[in-house]
């Protein structure tokens, strides 16, 4: 049986094995009547959060739902209860369990009264920055952007692991909120060896960083909340003592970025000037443009738009160069799949809406003079996919096809195992071991199993096996390649050349073109190092 977990989950089932919540410590704080009720639930593990208002019933939210723990009303009592249980309160309203991730948030009353609790489950999940890791180990600076609970602060705390425990490096985490860290002395293990900075006011964030930098020798400082125009001056301080940065930001887009103009400074600024006639008629504009006022802090920003999908800009000062003057851009799309194989393609060109010349929104036609080329390399288009066909066995099959429609992908619902590559069913009806199932497998159908029957589940699976195809194809695609250009050089080299040496490839490619060379009678090695290691084919 090949499940969605072995597959498509297998990813996310690896890294739920290593990740970290102490939750016991956060349902410990908790009054018995809705401890009792919470972790009854067989999904207790995927909790994030537990909402306490007073006069008003007590809420738990999970990953796909919200529910009502008990019908008992919270008291002023209940209340008073966890907090007895937490450390103190700061200035923001944050509270935490020593030795722990979690965060409890306070809502008071105008007289300072505490009248509501949020208690936030954190968790430490090792491996999520495998998606940028190479951003991250390059050196450059790099700023993450997404929406709040996506998981920029969890990805924060792995970078500062592997920074510091894997690349060795002198890593300083200013820890605010003691989000990153966790609450206490004495910080979550976490973060490695890397070492935590206190704030004593949000309002202090700012000198904090300075303090690290002047005090600590870091050679990378991590922020969690970059919010304040004191915040990105010192953030430029420290970028220009060659000091590696890496933050999170408040916004989703490059867009919101650019566009906010107390942070804006992040990615170089933005000014109005006025062009001269001549080069204002060049450009094809009016005389008042917009242009980037200073070199970008940080030199990479990435947009988290999930666990498994990323937007890369690369290079900073040009994505915002090209914004400002209306050109389209072409961001670096990274997802990563169910077997924890990431994938890298370019956005799609599109021309920033809120960008133009003139300082306003403009369309492209408008511009009388062709744009500079895109730096990037020129999209080619992909082969058309082979059609997967998905027999649904115990999953609704309107909610798949709903699934493929929105999905647009290469997928047909069939209602004959025979006409099927593959069998889609759930967790219930693969436990009965049916006749349909044990069919199925007798024929040699893969046999995929969803955990819950939810629209979003299917989607999942749907855009799971899409990407695997695409991969496999690929995959194929460049061995061929590969074994081509290995055959061309051992027919260049039986006409008189001495040596030829391949292009680039990843290891295994040049273990398949070792072998051809060694099939040929020729011999040959590797040169370079990675990522320009390649092989080099020689008479013997």
């Amino acid at each position: 049986m090949l499940g969605v977990e072995q597959n498509f989950g297998g990813y996310l089932g690896s890294l739920q094995a290593r990740i970290d919540t102490d939750l016991q410590a956060l349902i410990d704080t908790l009054p018995s009547h809705i401890r009792g009720p919470l972790t009854e639930r067989d999904d207790i593990y995927e909790l994030l959060e537990v909402v306490l208002d007073l006069g008003r019933e007590p809420e738990a939210r999970f990953l796909s739902e919200s529910f009502v723990i008990g019908p008992d009303e919270v008291t002023e009592e209940d209340i008073q209860n966890v907090i007895d249980n937490l450390g103190q309160f700061g200035e923001d309203n944050r509270a935490g369990i020593e030795r722990t991730l979690h965060r409890i948030s306070a809502i008071r009353n105008r007289w300072g009264k505490v009248v509501g609790l949020t208690l936030r489950v954190g968790r430490a999940v090792y491996g999520t920055i495998r998606i940028i890791e190479d951003l991250v180990l390059s050196g450059r600076s790099v700023l993450l952007l997404g929406k709040p609970g996506v998981g920029k602060t969890t990805m924060l705390r792995e970078v500062a692991r592997v920074l510091a425990d894997d690349a060795h490096k002198r890593v300083v985490i200013v820890d605010t909120s003691n989000e990153i860290a966790g609450d206490g002395d004495i910080p979550h293990p976490g973060i490695g060896r890397a070492r935590r900075m206190q704030v004593p006011s949000p309002a202090l964030q700012h000198a904090v960083m300075i303090e690290a930098v002047e005090n600590h020798m870091p050679e990378v400082i991590v922020i969690d909340e970059i919010g304040t125009e004191a915040d990105a001056d010192a953030a430029r301080t420290i970028a220009e003592r060659g000091v590696q940065l890496v933050a999170t930001a408040h916004g989703n887009t490059l867009d919101n970025l650019v566009m906010n103009p107390t942070l804006s400074d992040l990615v170089g600024g933005v000014q109005t000037v006025t062009l001269g006639d001549i080069e204002a008629r060049r450009r094809g504009t009016q005389k008042s443009v917009r242009e980037r006022r200073a070199p970008p802090t940080f030199d990479i920003l990435v947009e988290i738009q999930g666990w498994d999908q990323v937007v890369v800009h690369d290079d900073v000062a040009e994505v915002v160069d090209r914004m400002l003057r209306g050109y389209p851009i072409s961001p670096n799309i990274r997802t990563v799949d169910g077997s924890g194989l990431i994938h890298r393609s370019r956005g799609q060109t599109k021309m920033p809406s809120i960008f133009g010349n003139d300082g306003n929104s403009i369309r492209r036609q408008d511009l009388r003079l062709e744009p500079e080329p895109m730096p990037e390399e020129p999209f080619i288009d992909e082969p058309p996919q082979k059609v997967t066909h998905i027999l649904p066995y115990g999953v609704n099959k309107g909610r798949l096809i709903q699934a493929v429609e929105s999905t647009r992908a290469p997928v047909e619902v069939v209602a004959d195992i025979s006409h099927a590559d593959l069998l889609l069913t759930t967790k219930n009806f693969y436990r009965r071991r049916t006749q349909a199932l044990k069919t199925a497998e007798q024929k040699g159908k893969p046999v995929y199993v969803l955990r819950k029957n939810t629209l979003a589940q299917i989607e999942q699976f749907v855009k799971a096996i899409t990407r695997k195809q695409a991969e496999d194809g690929r995959a194929e695609e460049k061995y061929s390649a590969a074994i081509e250009e290995a055959e061309v050089a051992i027919s260049r080299i039986d006409e008189g050349e001495q040596q030829v040496d391949l292009n680039p490839q990843g290891s295994y490619v040049r273990h398949l073109q070792h072998k051809i060379a060694d099939k040929y009678g020729m011999s040959s090695s590797s040169a370079g190092s990675e990522p320009e290691r390649r092989v080099v084919i020689y008479r013997r």
